[in-house]
């Protein structure tokens, strides 16, 4: 396996993105964070743990999806030289499986995998070597847009783009159809995104999995403010922060919060500047939007591509639409 990493003055980028992401959004009221930076290293780590966690049902769903219609997605792909790009990979356990369907199929493939961690990027090419071997792995470690624009300046072979888990869930309804145009920006006519989508369900089943038994979706959340100490030279005690999750069935989205335990201020030296919190303020720190059928093929319509299939769970929890550039 090789992969690319992006030059260091994009990764100077985006540390500068951080901290005025960080200033912005602690200046604001109500007071956020983006979803956008749980990802280092240890936030990667701690979404994997998520991932195989009782409560958390989205890997379930569609690993069952995957090695029930997989078959049935490869056969679109069928004999054809294939880049399958999954944006935001993790451990690849579940593309692996599709990865394998496609093979059966007589697709070849090399497998294009874009994280924004180096370390994830790391145990990828260990987990890769070890599940699909014999098949080309070229890792891109970046952010999914910039990867995209990377990746097209390469050979011209067909692509099939994942989007997986529940990560559109994280934009709401317009930065989902603004981000869902720009991958399609990226693409040739004939090329295909796969993206898996949360759908709407008893709430109690969507509160537990946001709120585990054992504490490691707070952990995950917490650690954003752990960040922003190693990274930023915040002062944040984490002791004094807990993470809140709940759903709001207006909008349709769970959404997370720190929230501070008591009155307190925080430093941030790279900011030069400190920020107070009153007892019980919250932090906003992640939305994910959950959808209805009729959503996807509206989401499709708008954004430039057309629907090939929908494969869901016998539950219907989840739901991985393939989609076609037009």
């Amino acid at each position: 396996m090789t992969w690319h990493v992006l030059t260091p003055t994009t990764a100077e980028s985006l540390q500068a993105e951080f901290a005025l992401d960080v200033l912005t959004g602690l200046s604001e009221r109500p007071k956020r964070l983006s979803s956008r930076w749980f990802y280092d290293d240890r936030g990667s780590e701690l979404f994997q743990r998520i991932m195989a966690l009782d409560e958390y049902y989205p890997t379930d769903k569609e690993r069952w999806i995957f090695e029930t219609h997989g078959a049935e997605i490869a056969a679109h792909f069928a004999g054809q030289t294939l880049d399958v790009v999954d944006l935001g990979a993790g451990d690849g356990s579940k593309t692996f499986t599709l990865i394998d369907k496609l093979r059966q199929a007589g697709a070849s493939v090399r497998y294009v995998p874009i994280d924004i961690s180096d370390g994830a990027m790391a145990t990828l090419h260990l987990a890769a070597e070890d599940r699909i071997p014999g098949v080309e792995v070229h890792g891109v470690v970046g952010e999914y847009v910039a990867g995209l624009r990377w990746l097209a300046g390469q050979d011209q072979r067909q692509r099939l783009v994942l989007f997986l888990g529940s990560n559109i869930g994280n934009f709401d309804k317009p930065r989902a159809r603004a981000f869902l145009r720009r991958i399609w920006s990226g693409l040739r006519t004939g090329d295909h995104l796969l993206v898996g989508f949360d759908l709407k369900k008893d709430i109690e089943v969507l509160l537990a999995a946001y709120n585990d038994r054992e504490g490691v979706t707070r952990d995950f959340n917490l650690n954003l403010l752990t960040r922003i100490n190693r990274e930023l030279g915040g002062d944040f005690d984490v002791s004094r922060w807990r993470h809140f999750g709940t759903y709001n069935v207006f909008s349709g989205a769970m959404e997370s919060y720190l929230v501070s335990q008591e009155a307190q201020t925080v430093r941030i030296e790279a900011l030069r500047q400190c920020f107070e919190f009153q007892a019980w303020e919250p932090i906003h720190s992640e939305y994910s939007y959950k959808y209805l059928a009729h959503d996807i093929g509206s989401l499709a319509e708008k954004t430039g591509f057309e629907i090939r299939g929908r494969y869901c769970d016998p539950e219907a929890w989840f739901c991985d639409a393939l989609w076609r550039v037009v």
